[in-house]
């Protein structure tokens, strides 16, 4: 069995899987979430670690699990972690993605010049979202001495907690904006630019490969880390998007659709990113990718912070409880816009209300927020490839919701496909330790994809359009607020 660790930004899944892919035990636990200033976003490394290994427990219990063939972990990306490297012990509470304290720092760099450089070497933008600012600022404003510092993403971590090693993969060394993704190592140069010691950061390897060893879970006898992906790279591997121009869209606290561009890293386009995908043998292979940054979280904020919800599943009878939208629209750019526009000034916009409207048109909203976002993206990265998707690949927790995936269908007038496994973060992280162990080949976890549900369009083409203007026109009212623009 492969147990695999899903750490994402309101909480942790672990779930073990069979020699067939199939799901033996998952548990979950979200943790808090920290908000010390507006924009600001924080997370407690203990607390992820301690739930961590609660959740990995209680799904190997309800697996039964009595022999491990090997860890995968896949974890939220570009959230940053300092600790001690003789203690272990955190030096600041984790600097999360979603985090907009660096924001102006990314105007400097941008208006310095520096843009091209970094869109050359690690073929992202200048943006608060990425890692590297996030680690010059714990250095000069949080009070870390980069001399008793290991700096890393979150998966580097967790695997230090459980192997004492100093290490991340490809694809998350890929997202901090310090990463050469086509050398795959750390640039000295952008390094230098942010201050940042390249030997406070972990060494960087393949997604499939053994970083180290664990008793944790094992009680006696040892078990190997042996896969590592960002989420969003996971999730990809999981729904089998193993050859170029294939491609999917993972729905969680934000949305990014990844689409496989091959053994080459494509030059950088408006509004997306290259990343690397995965590194699997002596292949690397990367992907083009738009970032959504508020979907589900939009949800819970309707949970959270207006109340008018008590779960996420209301929403879904919510919406279909109206006609319509009614002109109501939801911009969630609660800690921004990502793709296509990349604006860290924008905020969270409602309009069109009038005295009629109530908790459903919110909630409905809300729901139409992520389809048309996902559409944004999608429209982008088929600009970017020159090739028109065919069908969408969907995963992630909002894909329990028949509503939303319908809309999304009728919104980008393609159908959307929700695989049997639906977490494919997980089932990635899982697969790419058993192909580094050799409990399975790369043939083998794809043929173990299926399809379990297919919504096709049904809306008429003026209707898509008419709500799409509706929507673009909401996204101008909320772009540049926060810069008083």
């Amino acid at each position: 069995m492969i147990l695999a660790i899903d750490q994402g930004t309101s909480g942790t899944t672990c779930i073990v899987f069979d020699e067939r892919g199939a799901v033996r035990g998952r548990a979950y636990s979200e943790f808090q979430q920290h908000f010390p200033r507006p924009g600001w976003v924080e997370h407690d490394a203990n607390e992820i670690w301690e739930v961590t290994r609660r959740v990995a427990k209680e799904a190997l219990d309800k697996a039964g699990a009595r022999e491990l063939k090997g860890i995968g972990i896949t974890n939220q990306r570009e959230t940053v972690v300092a600790w001690d490297k003789n203690t272990g012990e955190p030096l600041h509470r984790a600097l999360v993605w979603q985090d907009r304290r660096t924001a102006e720092r990314c105007d400097e760099l941008r208006e310095q010049g520096h843009e091209q450089l970094v869109r050359e070497r690690t073929g992202l933008v200048i943006d608060p979202y990425f890692s590297g600012t996030k680690i010059e600022w714990l250095i000069q404003h949080g009070g870390v001495d980069p001399s008793r510092a290991c700096f890393g993403t979150i998966d580097s971590w967790l695997v230090y907690k459980l192997t004492n090693e100093h290490v991340t993969d490809y694809s998350n060394a890929s997202r901090t904006m310090l990463f050469d993704i086509r050398k795959l190592d750390w640039d000295g140069e952008l390094c230098e630019l942010l201050g940042v010691p390249p030997g406070s950061l972990p060494r960087a390897c393949p997604s499939a490969h053994v970083y180290g060893e664990t008793s944790e879970f094992t009680g006696s006898g040892t078990v190997a880390v042996a896969g590592i992906a960002g989420d969003q790279q996971a999730a990809l591997y999981g729904q089998a998007c193993h050859q170029p121009g294939l491609g999917k869209n993972t729905y969680g606290t934000g949305s990014f659709v990844l689409q496989n561009a091959g053994s080459t890293a494509p030059d950088a386009h408006e509004g997306l990113v290259t990343t690397v995908a995965w590194g699997v043998h002596d292949r690397v292979d990367y992907a083009i990718e738009a970032s959504v940054f508020v979907t589900g979280a939009a949800v819970q904020w309707l949970r959270d912070g207006l109340g008018i919800i008590r779960v996420a599943d209301e929403t879904e009878e919510l919406a279909r409880s109206t006609d319509g939208n009614d002109g109501v629209y939801f911009v969630p750019a609660l800690t921004g816009l990502g793709s296509p526009y990349w604006d860290p000034y924008a905020r969270g916009t409602i309009v069109g209300l009038t005295r009629g409207n109530g908790r459903a048109h919110l909630a409905r909203a809300a729901l139409e927020s992520i389809a048309y976002q996902s559409a944004d993206a999608v429209r982008a990265c088929e600009t970017a490839s020159g090739k028109r998707l065919e069908e969408l690949r969907a995963d992630g927790g909002a894909v329990v919701n028949a509503w939303l995936m319908k809309f999304q269908a009728d919104i980008l007038g393609v159908p959307v496909v929700v695989p049997k496994v639906s977490e494919t973060t997980a089932l990635g992280a899982a697969y790419l330790a058993g192909v580094a162990t050799g409990a399975w080949s790369e043939e083998d976890t794809r043929a173990m994809w299926r399809e379990a549900a297919r919504y096709e369009p049904t809306m008429s083409t003026d209707e898509r359009e008419e709500l799409l203007e509706g929507w673009h026109r909401a996204v101008s009212r909320s772009r540049g607020w926060a810069a008083g623009k």
